[in-house]
């Protein structure tokens, strides 16, 4: 089936088209929120809301107006700004994962790319809220500028100049420190 299909039938509230459609976008939507937020089960909270704002969408009959993915890209990035704006200040999300301590694995090594990682997030948060979208979008998801640019509802030109703003703030901060 056709996505062009599946949307028409998901617009018609078809329960069959819709699990389709989330079983097709969740994943790729679960993993730029985590890239976001850096906590497993908020991106999987904040996934379910997108598909549930989907499907409040649906039933008050407004829908996507040009792309379905760079539709729900938007729900997804709007709820990670919600949820920053409500976070208080200088309040700094734990990585997850415990380090492993057998004999085969290097813990230091292990501790250095943890806190390369750390300074890297850090970084990204200083950036501003689109600089770190595109940054999410382009290198996360792997997306071209030009589909960036429909996520965002921006020119091509201004993602890539986003971009190279984002990319050059990223270069200073961590020189700096």
């Amino acid at each position: 089936m056709t996505e062009k299909r599946l949307l028409e039938q998901a617009r018609a509230f078809d329960e069959e088209a819709l699990a389709k459609l989330y079983d097709q976008y969740a994943p790729r939507i679960y993993a730029y929120l985590y890239r976001r937020v850096q906590d497993a089960q908020l991106a999987e909270d904040l996934t379910g809301e997108v598909f549930l704002r989907v499907l409040q969408a649906i039933r008050s009959e407004r829908f996507w107006h040009t792309s379905f993915r760079a539709w729900l890209y938007r729900i997804a990035h709007n709820l990670v700004v919600d949820h920053y704006r409500k976070q208080p200040p200088g309040v700094v999300a734990l990585d997850e994962q415990p380090i492993a301590s057998d004999e085969s694995e290097d813990v230091e090594a292990m501790l250095a790319e943890r806190l390369s990682h750390q300074r890297l997030q850090e970084a990204l948060r200083c950036l501003t809220p689109d600089q770190q979208q595109v940054i999410a979008l382009r290198f996360g998801e792997r997306m071209t500028a030009r589909e960036v640019a429909e996520v965002m509802g921006k020119s091509v030109g201004a993602v890539e100049a986003l971009q190279h703003r984002a990319l050059a703030s990223l270069r200073r901060i961590l020189e700096e420190n």
